[in-house]
């Protein structure tokens, strides 16, 4: 639980220039009055409902169940949400706040393009200067989102320092803040940085646990056993566990890009690998040099590459609430390959590494037990990249 100081347990915090104080007060005021705001959140509602597609749609695997003969597995088909993945649930939210403050300008930061492509939406949507900054290798992993963003009216900054992904863009886009606060907000895309972005991204991501507990009440009169999500910086792990952490019975776990393994330096799992250290404003755990610098991270997912975890994540590790495991490129490959086939749906890579963490523990449970693993969002983005890993080179 979050103190009044931003604090999860003796993560979070606000480690920030001075240059970035008024703007984080700023913004932590405007959501502490229209978080209860009943025109804010009816609009907010009618955004989520009307244009994004919610609620979301809770589907029982039968085919994979069948297959794993264990527990009965759902899926939270964040996938099927506008612009693909479960982002716009806290960039509708952001993007609308920003617009009540005042702000007439938004900027992004992304790894995998999906943030990146609903903050531009929502940006369009109402009226508002978008720019996104993306590590220049993850533009060209992810060209098609690239010029989905463009195509959207945002301007995309291809950033070239350090290893070029997603932690050196979030670097970017708070420097790009810093030089122009009055009229612009950083609509960050993970439960991570100063306070308060990881209770408000937590807050617009937590519909989705809020989703499931009613769905599973009416799909099957209880709560699951389990639920499973990928976890990068953690926005929808969080928004998947949030509401069931109250919940002792239901376990929650987190599945972190292990990329070529936990025992070499190409890997991204920061729980199973790093160190309390700070980072982009906050106090966490980081993979880092025997230096105590930020170590570069690999995954074949751009969108989990990044070399940290969000405050809140760092405390539920600590309190043993949530288990936190890692899973390698080749798991998450074949998984991606395993539900495109079983269930025909092709899930983001990100996602992938939930379904394998699914496939490998699902045969454990009992057949009366349920596990509910979030789809966060759909693979179009990545056929190309698991073609290339496949040996088979196509053309988007």
């Amino acid at each position: 639980m979050v103190d009044r100081k931003g604090r999860f347990g003796i993560h979070g915090g606000q480690y920030i220039p001075e240059t970035l104080m008024n703007a984080v007060i700023e913004l932590e005021e405007a959501y502490e009055r229209y978080k209860k705001d009943p025109e804010f959140n009816r609009e907010l509602t009618a955004l989520l409902n009307g244009y994004a597609g919610r609620p979301s749609l809770l589907y029982y695997a039968k085919n994979m169940t069948e297959d794993l003969d264990g527990a009965k597995i759902y899926l939270k088909r964040e996938d099927l949400n506008h612009t693909g993945a479960h982002k716009i649930n806290n960039v509708l939210g952001q993007v609308l706040l920003a617009k009540k403050m005042g702000k007439t300008r938004v900027i992004a930061e992304t790894g995998a393009g999906q943030h990146g492509v609903a903050t531009a939406t929502a940006a369009t949507l109402m009226g508002m200067e978008c720019e996104i900054f993306m590590g220049k290798e993850d533009t060209e992993r992810q060209a098609l989102n690239v010029y989905k963003m463009r195509l959207l009216g945002a301007k995309v900054h291809a950033v070239t320092s350090g290893t070029a992904t997603l932690k050196d863009a979030v670097s970017e886009t708070m420097r790009e803040w810093t030089n122009r606060i009055a009229d612009t907000h950083y609509v960050l895309g993970s439960v991570m940085g100063p306070h308060p972005f990881p209770t408000i991204v937590r807050d617009f991501q937590a519909v989705i646990s809020r989703e499931i507990k009613e769905q599973m009440l009416e799909k099957e009169g209880r709560l699951p056993d389990a639920v499973i999500a990928c976890v990068g910086g953690g926005s929808n792990a969080i928004g998947a566990f949030y509401h069931f952490i109250e919940d002792p019975s239901v376990q929650l776990i987190g599945c972190e890009a292990a990329g070529r393994g936990v025992d070499t330096f190409e890997t991204a799992a920061t729980i199973a690998t790093g160190k309390l250290g700070i980072f982009h404003g906050m106090k966490s755990y980081f993979c880092q040099d025997e230096f105590g610098q930020i170590a570069p991270v690999y995954s074949i997912s751009a969108g989990l590459d990044y070399p940290g975890i969000g405050p809140e994540h760092a405390e539920l590790h600590d309190t043993g609430r949530a288990q936190y495991v890692p899973v390698t490129d080749e798991e998450a490959v074949s998984a991606f390959e395993y539900l495109s086939r079983m269930e025909g749906i092709i899930p983001a890579i990100e996602s992938a590494h939930a379904v394998a963490h699914a496939i490998k523990i699902a045969p454990s449970f009992r057949k009366d037990q349920c596990i509910v693993v979030n789809i966060s969002g759909r693979g179009d983005k990545d056929c190309a990249a698991i073609a290339r890993y496949r040996g088979e080179d196509i053309s988007e």
